[in-house]
């Protein structure tokens, strides 16, 4: 493993903060490939500077609630956390993490994209430091639609997914045509079923924070879903998660996947990848409007306000996120591979951008993905793929298992909306809504 670089990340960790004596760091994280090459990369980090780092590599609900719980009850279990936009704020408001907007001049915050630095920020503070940020956008098999005649427009709608799943579907080959994000979670299922409800022109609460689930709005975008993975989508969907199907579209079983903009290094990646060469691009599909399609996300790093040991953490919080760090990756792990979506340097760098073919339609999307004008009609909240207030988390986890739930078959579309609005209706009542 290469650990070159040691004399610039020096300055960008001794620019941060003062170096303390030698401490161990417990770091929870969500075991993405991104974070994966953090911790194979992280002995420079600690050779740099003397400091240890205890791993604790997640899946991602299990992340959720576990740093949910201890950053809630002041557990101290962890030192540096892998949390998203949607709980940075809403944590930062509540004083449970640590301001980082004092990493020093040598980070360069006017390197980080506007939109994630806001996205991850309250009253104009700082609460997290982007390590990757994405929106969504279609991956598809081109020699699967070359085959059959078919052409990907670079805007497609719903229907032309539908149709072309329709007919590059062959289980009999073991190649479905469309992977969807089916296990329940309100980060992981329900982040794609909140943009197919958003397309076509829902919402989840009106202007007096009235639920709105039970609408046809929601069962068209409901009805799609479970038209697309019930009829060409693989095995078991309802257990396929992000990380599930991005292994199943390297494996060449996918022939359409709509999710995460980040996964283009892995899958465009041919030393992880099997179709690397046989994929292409397109943008989120959209249905009756063209907003919330994509959605806006950053995986960031952060600091309990719990944590005794602030100063070690932000000195890696400064390494783990720095433009030397994303050089470091591109030299270690190859130019593709590199964390995307967070510092303009990245975009400007013509080793990524030759590296990357999908380097300028990922920027293009995270830019153009708005939390503050993601539906058709006006609502009360921010958020594209989620609804900023604390509540959403346990809200979304409820729908989510819902979802997979008719999904499965255990209930019908009509129950399925039915279930999702009473719930979501008590639960907002007991949080002292509708206002």
């Amino acid at each position: 493993m290469k650990v070159s670089g040691f004399p610039v990340l020096g300055a960008v960790l001794l620019a941060s903060t003062a170096f303390a004596h030698a401490e161990t760091l417990t770091i929870a994280t969500v075991n993405n490939s991104d974070m994966i090459i953090m911790q194979k990369l992280s002995p420079a980090f600690e050779q740099a500077t003397g400091h240890k780092l205890n791993w604790v590599v997640l899946e991602e609900n299990v992340l959720r609630q576990r740093v949910t719980t201890d950053i809630a009850t002041e557990g101290g279990q962890f030192d540096i956390i892998t949390i998203g936009a949607y709980e940075t704020p809403i944590w930062g408001a509540a004083e449970w993490l640590t301001p980082v907007d004092d990493l020093g001049d040598a980070y360069d915050y006017d390197d980080i994209l506007e939109p994630v630095k806001n996205g991850l920020s309250y009253e104009g503070k700082l609460f997290a430091v982007p390590f990757y940020a994405e929106s969504s956008f279609t991956f598809y098999r081109k020699d699967l639609f070359e085959a059959k005649g078919l052409t990907m427009p670079e805007q497609p709608t719903y229907d032309d997914i539908l149709a072309a799943a329709k007919a590059i579907h062959d289980p009999a080959s073991n190649t479905y045509g469309i992977c969807l994000r089916g296990k329940p979670g309100w980060g992981e299922n329900m982040a794609y079923v909140s943009t197919l409800v958003n397309t076509f022109g829902g919402k989840w609460f009106d202007m007096e924070w009235n639920t709105t689930i039970n609408t046809p709005e929601w069962k068209q975008a409901l009805t799609l879903y479970l038209d697309l993975l019930n009829n060409y989508g693989p095995p078991g969907a309802a257990s396929n998660g992000h990380n599930e199907n991005r292994a199943l579209f390297a494996s060449g079983n996918c022939g359409i996947w709509i999710d995460a903009t980040s996964a283009a290094g892995y899958i465009f990646n041919p030393n992880e990848s099997k179709v690397a060469d046989t994929t292409a691009f397109a943008k989120a599909p959209i249905a009756a409007v063209d907003k919330g399609a994509g959605w806006a996300w950053a995986w960031a790093l952060g600091i309990p306000a719990s944590s005794q040991k602030a100063d070690a953490a932000k000195q890696f919080l400064a390494w783990a996120t720095s433009k030397e760090y994303v050089e470091m990756v591109g030299e270690s792990e190859g130019w593709v591979s590199v964390p995307p979506g967070t510092r303009k340097s990245t975009y400007a760098n013509p080793k990524y951008t030759e590296a990357a073919p999908f380097a300028d339609t990922v920027l293009a999307a995270i830019l153009a993905a708005d939390p503050a004008d993601a539906t058709k009609d006006e609502v009360p909240y921010t958020g594209v793929q989620f609804v900023a207030i604390p509540e959403f988390q346990g809200i979304g986890t409820q729908v989510g298992q819902t979802v997979a739930a008719a999904l499965t078959g255990q209930m019908s579309v009509d129950q399925a909306l039915q279930t999702m609005q009473s719930a979501t209706e008590r639960t907002m009542k007991q949080a002292g809504y509708p206002k």
